[in-house]
């Protein structure tokens, strides 16, 4: 049976391989940077949250003192992309589309075949969906055998440091529910705001979900520090209200904070650096009042939604 910890391993593998191919190109902050995240994939479950934590400062160590360098030149020449481009045409995007379907189908069709685990089904079949993907494109567009690592390397160098942001900032989130910050903030929520009506405590938790997704960058992080201090308490316990309501609309709520914030650095800081932007806040700002009337938007839905059962 394919479990998680195999996705670990074959991550980590594709890491290892960045780094030592930064390595060779004399790029060593790269090579630490890549090799130390190879490492907490490959050797996570086996050295200890301590060894872990120390593996987590060292990568903010090497992405904050600047040691990481841009990525590597394409392996092809932007002649020769157009003319593959041309002569493929929309074909191209059949190896992306098997990643998707890969984990749709295996999901839906074959999550309890013994084949995954089924409680991380999803992932497991993503993974086994980049491995036929990756396998299609060899024996079609036969590339280097190097290719795809040097592009894949080319790729992540641009990306940099933010790369693991969303993996920090989610565990963070964690330390925070365990540290009883949810309960701290409910107290504070309670003595500061006046929550003593329904549709307040809606309002609050909503604005509550989107302000600390903006600060921690990740709606998953929020979300157990914002329900355990207000959404449960006070919407479900006090006033009755639907928990699967406010749990899905809570988390629309903290996605709207994800638009504002350069914090969730693979949504808003990668793609202007991929598309090298001048303004690297640039996305924020274009989003930020589509951002604001959802939010308005998701908290009407909930407080109309939340209390009808």
């Amino acid at each position: 049976m394919i479990t998680l910890e195999h996705i670990y391993i074959l991550s980590g593998a594709l890491i290892a391989a960045y780094a030592v191919l930064s390595l060779r190109q004399g790029t060593i902050g790269n090579a630490e940077f890549w090799g130390l995240l190879a490492a907490s994939f490959l050797l996570g479950s086996h050295i200890g949250d301590f060894a872990n934590g120390l593996i987590a400062i060292a990568l903010v160590a090497v992405g904050g003192f600047g040691l990481m360098q841009k990525g590597a030149l394409p392996t092809s020449s932007p002649e020769e992309r157009r003319a593959s481009a041309a002569a493929h045409g929309n074909w191209l995007f059949v190896p992306a589309l098997i990643l998707p379907l890969t984990a749709l189908v295996g999901t839906a069709f074959f999550k309890h075949s013994g084949l995954a685990d089924p409680k991380q089904a999803t992932l497991v079949f993503l993974g086994i969906g980049v491995l036929l993907a990756l396998a299609l494109c060899y024996a079609w567009l036969k590339p280097p055998v190097l290719a795809p690592l040097e592009e894949g390397r080319r790729l992540i160098d641009t990306i940099g440091w933010p790369v693991v942001l969303p993996q920090m900032l989610a565990a963070l989130g964690a330390v925070f529910a365990l540290a009883g910050v949810g309960d701290a903030v409910g107290r504070l929520a309670s003595d500061v705001l006046p929550l003593g009506t329904p549709t307040a405590a809606v309002i609050c938790y909503c604005l509550g979900m989107a302000a600390f997704t903006a600060a921690m960058g990740n709606a998953f992080a929020a979300f157990p520090v914002m329900t355990a201090g207000i959404g449960l308490p006070l919407i479900v316990h006090r006033y009755g209200g639907d928990p699967i309501v406010m749990s899905a609309i809570g988390m629309l709520a903290g996605f709207c904070g994800t638009l504002m914030t350069p914090m969730a650095a693979n949504f808003n800081l990668v793609p202007a650096a991929l598309l090298e932007l001048p303004d690297r806040n640039g996305v924020i700002k274009a989003q930020f009042p589509t951002a604001v009337l959802l939010l308005a938007a998701n908290t009407v839905l909930m407080a109309v939604l939340v209390y009808r059962h």
